[in-house]
């Protein structure tokens, strides 16, 4: 009997990034980072494993993809047949609540899924620490997604040593993060090449290593201590400095629009007039605005005029991978 598998998965925000692999097969980044998973935002994937299918069949969003836009996926299942010593094809069925590839971390939570679903219905019963090590090799930002709350991701130096550690699941800080979908299509420089451009090319990739080390070493006591302005200020920093390695790479290349740096002028003017919050964003123009549960309606109705209400979607700290049924 074929077992059929539901996961969901959560997209989360890196607020110390890593920007950078260290090893591109096994997807080991060059630092360490943190992130905060994301409720409104998530992917439920299903997966049967059928000995009459002569191939994969992937289907996205009502999508079938072909055999060449379904690869990561194929190779990804060919992981996880090796690991479970399986070699049946697969019927994977995803849904992504998601823009997809607007730096909203949609790979993020597509694979996290994907490693959960995939690896239960192979037959695998793996612990959260083992699906994080799984789901990197999708997408390394999905390894986080595995777990709610506050996460960072170890950057290790294998595929043993590199996963997510929980640092708070249960986050009961009042915090909200104020999601700007200022461009909802495909980036034209993708994170992958982005990152790769940074690493060779960038002067300054040499400083961003001891940069997130500090970055980390800062944000982590806040985030126990509740810490919110040094929170804050400490993952806006680290975002410019992160964008600042594109610009400096060569040739130069910016995942910011005319609207990206209209919204962190507001958040400047916002915080000038009281009201605390910061932003983030990662490869792709739309900003993330951190700020606590006080202030999000006054927050939300000043993006809402700016962009329209339905650009403007306010999230919470949110879970870690949900199995939503197995037959």
């Amino acid at each position: 009997m074929n077992a059929t598998v539901t996961a969901r998965a959560h997209t989360n925000i890196a607020l110390v990034k890593y920007w950078g692999k260290a090893d591109t097969e096994l997807m080991l980044p060059q630092t360490s980072s943190l992130s905060l998973t994301l409720d409104q935002f998530y992917t439920d994937t299903t997966v049967t494993f059928d000995d009459q299918l002569t191939a994969d069949e992937v289907t996205v969003n009502d999508q079938l993809l072909s055999s060449e836009a379904a690869k990561k996926v194929h190779n990804f299942l060919n992981l996880v047949r090796q690991q479970a010593s399986r070699t049946s094809f697969a019927r994977v069925t995803s849904v992504n609540h998601v823009p997809t590839a607007a730096g909203l971390a949609s790979s993020a939570s597509a694979f996290a899924a994907l490693a959960g679903a995939a690896s239960r219905a192979a037959g695998m019963d793996l612990d959260r620490t083992a699906l994080s090590r799984l789901a990197r090799r999708g997408s390394g930002s999905a390894t986080r997604s595995i777990f709610g709350g506050f996460v960072e991701w170890e950057a290790g130096h294998d595929d043993l040593s590199s996963r997510a550690v929980p640092l708070i699941e249960d986050v009961t800080w009042p915090i909200a993060v104020v999601a700007l979908v200022l461009d909802p299509h495909h980036k034209k420089v993708s994170s992958r090449q982005g990152m790769q451009s940074s690493v060779t090319t960038s002067p300054f990739y040499p400083a961003w290593k001891q940069i997130v080390a500090d970055d980390l070493d800062a944000i982590k006591p806040a985030i126990r201590a509740q810490d919110f302005t040094t929170l804050g200020e400490t993952l806006e920093t680290n975002a410019m400095r992160m964008h600042a390695l594109t610009l400096s790479a060569r040739p130069p290349f910016s995942y910011f629009n005319g609207d990206t740096l209209t919204a962190m002028q507001t958040v400047k003017g916002l915080r000038a007039a009281g009201l605390e919050c910061y932003y983030t964003l990662d490869a792709g123009p739309n900003l993330k605005v951190f700020c606590q549960t006080a202030d999000v309606s006054a927050i939300q109705e000043r993006f809402a005029r700016q962009f329209g209400s339905d650009n403007v979607i306010v999230a919470h700290p949110g879970p870690g991978i949900q199995f939503l049924n197995k037959a």
